[in-house]
Formats: C-alpha cells, structure tokens, sequence
C-alpha cells in the first residue's frame, strides 16, 4: 500500500533538493540483478531468446542477447540478431507521412479518397470524411483487429484488402472510440507512393532507415539476405508446450507490420527520438513531424490501472501516450506470430529501450519492460514476473483443461448426417470462400484466401465438433453447423484473439 501523498508543492520542493547526481546512476536493478532477472523470466515464461537494449542520457546502458534463437541448433541470441518487430513497423509509417505533411507534401487531415479514390468505409458519410489521421489514431469505429483473419498471412493484395475495409461493419461511431486496424495502416501506408514515386518500402529506407544507419533492418522478409537467419518464432498456445510456428509473410500488410530489426538497430531510432529527430548529430526528422506523432488523437482510457502507476493511455500516430510514475511516457507493442516486442521512450529522462522476444504466448516481454521503467523512473520494486506468472498460469490450466475436455468428447461417434453432407463450398461476405471435404473419419476446411492455411473438423456429441488449425497459431475451438430442413447452411468459425476476436459465419453454397 502506498502512504498518504504529500501536497503537490511540497513533492515539486523535495524533488528539487535531491542531488542532480542521483538521476546519472544506473539503479542497482540494471547494474546487479537484470541478467538474473532475465534468465529466470525466459525459463518460467518458456521465452527461447531474448535481445534488449537501454539507453539513458545519449548512451547505449546495455545491448545484448539472451538464450537461443533456435532450441534445436542452440545459436545464440545477440544485440545483431534480427526480429520480426511487428505493430512497431506504424511508428515508421507514421513518421514518414508526418514527415511528408512537414514538406507540404499532404497534409494529415486530408481525405484518404484524394490519393485512394477507391477506399470506402462501411457508412458512406464517414467515407467522405475519413482523413490519414482518422486512420493512423484507428478511430473509424471498427473493433481491435476486425478483418485480420482475412487479411493476416493471406495471399491478397494490399488493393484488394484496402478494397474489403468498406465490408468491415463498424461497432462504434465513427471517430469516437479506439479500435487497432492493421488494414487501415496498410491504406495510410499506400498514400506514400501516391504523393512520392517511391513504394513504402523505398520509402522507409530512404527516408529513415538509411540515414539512421539501421543497416540490419529489413523492409521485408523477402529482402532479408539468405545468410541473415531469423529466430525460429514459437508459441505455447493451446498446448502449454513450446511449438514452432511458421514466419509470418504479410507484405499486403507492410506498413502496418513488415519491418525486421535488431536491438542495435532500434537503439538508433530511439536516440532519434530522444534526440528531437537527430541522430550522431544530423536531422533526420523535423520536430514538428515527431511532435505529431505523439499528440493524442484517440483516448484509449483515462482511469487508473490498478497494476501499474499509469493514470491515462491514448493514441497519437502509430504510438500509445501515456503516463508512468508521473512522467511522460511513448511505447508500442508488436505482435508476429512466435515474435513480441515492445519499444518505449520517455524523452524527460533521456530513458528508451526495445525488447525483442521469440515466443508470443507470454508476458515477460512487457512485465520486463515495466520492470526496467520501475528501476529507472523511482517506482519501489515488486518482481512483476512472478506476480504475472502466477494469474498466466492460472489462465492456461483453466484453458488446457477445457481443451482437453474437448478432446475427450471425440469417441468416434457418428455425427446426424453422413459426412458428405457437411461437405461443399461456403462463403463469407468479408472473408470470400471456404471449401470442406472429407478426409477418413474427419472433415477438412480449406481457407481460400490464404495459400496454405488448413483446419480438420472432427465430431464430439450434441451436433457439436471440435475445430482444431493446421496451424496452431489459429487455434482450438468447438463448433456447430447450421441445419434447416435436414441439410446443412453454415457453419461458424473463430480462431485465436492473437488474429481476430469475433469469429465468422460461413453460409453454404
């Protein structure tokens, strides 16, 4: 419990009086305990490999690797291995467009239909007003990742998902609340070849990574050099054990999620941020296009965690702003499939750090980062990895029992119609198609849109069957098909929160 505050007057004169030299020392957490920290959190949070980096007053504190990028080669992790980083690719998008407004190139409060005629939103009046900033702070009234299940990993283009926006029913009123849409970074992204000749890819490099010398940063994974080895991403999602899951390969999403890097690298591009826009000296950014980014457009809540000294949290331009412990805090999280990551600053105490992760079915990444902001920003310790551990763990019994439940409940049991008759193509307005076919005893689901991605149907009791994903990545869930004059018109599925919240309704054809 926290003692009764004193007055603010009285806390503003006792700041004062404390010796400048207190804020140049390296707390004790970084100096003495960080490696036994970090060691400990991988092994009870199964996280493979780990890199991080820190920098406080214009120098680099520490960059380093922990554990294995891979458990079977056991190559390990250093401050040089790259990641996928993910939703940390927006702030670079961002910048780039605030740049461009700053060049009176565009300006954020555009139309997104002067440079994207075809882009629409489900209501045709916020169609006409959607701007860039409408869909860089995510307020056009869609839900966290709706349509993701579509568009993540699939083999659209980026001009047939900014296509399907229009079909993506919104829950709320346009610009009123906050809801992440990847697809509408995608579009903002799609704006900077209209108004520079250069592809977002060509773009970035240009404009950021080249004069940050981020040399072993990557656009693409088809441009990561084949003697460039990314870690193995994993998860324990669904299982409790660690499972190798496959790369993500989303270029029709670049913008808002392409972007490979290192600790080393990053450790530029937070020195550009702590630095006004400079780096060794040289602008690379204009202040005012920084400054941008972090002005909030979309309140994301202004109540008080219960967890963390944090009182209010919104979102500015491919960034979250919030407080901590009563300073200024910037950050964002970023989620591949086996990869998570944070990156955070806090320009009033010259403070950032990035932390890179190869399992995404844990929290140590960000309870680390927390961890590291309590040592640095005066905060009295509590190891917030074990205090995190013990609810994780609690959840994960909870889902592997039902799980396994599940699993208990497919005996063999016929299901009310012969199998071919649940067999055919169905199809939804926003997803497109879906064919079932059976293989033996079970039925097998084959996702159009996508290249490779499979689910096997396999029938429990009670009209119902359990949903289990070629890739685990996707999930294990139960279902049930809909039935009308004996025979069968759709059928409902959802996959892991990680990709889409709400499911999807399928009708046959």
């Amino acid at each position: 419990m926290r003692t009764k505050p004193l007055p603010v007057r009285l806390l503003l004169f006792a700041w004062l009086l404390l010796p400048c030299t207190l804020f140049a020392q390296t707390p004790a957490f970084i100096t003495d305990s960080l490696d036994t920290y970090v060691r400990k959190g991988m092994k009870d949070w199964q996280v493979p490999g780990l890199a991080l980096v820190v920098i406080k007053d214009g120098k680099v504190v520490i960059a380093k690797g922990y554990g294995v990028k891979d458990v079977k080669t056991g190559e390990p992790v250093d401050e040089n291995t790259p990641f996928m980083i993910a939703s940390n690719t927006k702030l670079f998008t961002a910048t780039a467009l605030a740049q461009l407004e700053y060049d009176h190139k565009l300006a954020l409060d555009d139309k997104v239909s002067k440079y994207i005629p075809y882009f629409k939103l489900y209501d045709s009046v916020a169609s006409q007003l959607v701007s860039i900033r409408d869909i860089l702070s995510h307020r056009i009234g869609t839900k966290t990742f709706q349509g993701d299940f579509t568009f993540w990993n699939s083999k659209l283009s980026r001009e047939e998902i900014i296509r399907r926006i229009r079909l993506l029913k919104p829950s709320r009123p346009f610009r009123q609340t906050w809801g992440y849409c990847n697809s509408c970074f995608l579009t903002a992204g799609e704006i900077i070849p209209k108004v520079t000749g250069k592809a977002w890819e060509e773009y970035i490099q240009d404009s950021l990574l080249t004069p940050l010398e981020m040399t072993h940063t990557y656009t693409s994974l088809r441009l990561v050099p084949s003697s460039v080895k990314l870690p193995q991403p994993y998860t324990t999602a669904f299982t409790g054990d660690l499972r190798p899951v496959p790369l993500d390969h989303w270029d029709n999403l670049g913008p808002a999620a392409d972007l490979i890097s290192t600790v080393s690298d990053l450790s530029h591009w937070l020195q550009c941020q702590l630095d006004s826009g400079r780096w060794q000296g040289r602008r690379v950014v204009a202040l005012p296009a920084l400054m941008a980014t972090r002005d909030i457009n979309t309140m994301m809540t202004s109540r008080k965690s219960g967890q963390l000294p944090i009182n209010f949290m919104g979102y500015g331009l491919g960034l979250v702003v919030s407080d901590y412990n009563g300073r200024q805090t910037y950050w964002h999280t970023g989620g591949a499939a086996g990869m998570v990551s944070v990156l955070t600053f806090v320009p009033d105490e010259h403070l950032g750090l990035a932390i890179l992760t190869n399992q995404d079915n844990q929290e140590f990444f960000f309870l680390l980062r927390h961890q590291i902001l309590d040592a640095y920003l005066g905060v009295p310790y509590k190891n917030r990895s074990e205090d995190g551990l013990r609810s994780f763990e609690r959840v994960m019994k909870d889902t592997l029992a039902t799980i396994n439940s599940w699993k208990a409940r497919v005996t063999g049991a016929k299901p009310p119609m012969p199998l071919s008759a649940y067999c055919g193509h169905y199809s939804n307005k926003v997803y497109g198609s879906m064919d079932i076919r059976q293989d033996g005893g079970r039925l097998v689901l084959r996702f159009n849109s996508h290249d490779k991605l499979t689910a096997k149907m396999e029938y429990m009791d009670n009209e119902e069957w359990l949903l289990e994903y070629d890739n685990i990545e996707y999930g294990i869930y139960t279902t049930k098909f809909g039935t009308k004059d004996g025979k069968v018109t759709g059928v409902e599925t959802r996959q892991s929160d990680f990709v889409e919240y709400d499911g999807y309704s399928w009708t046959k054809e």
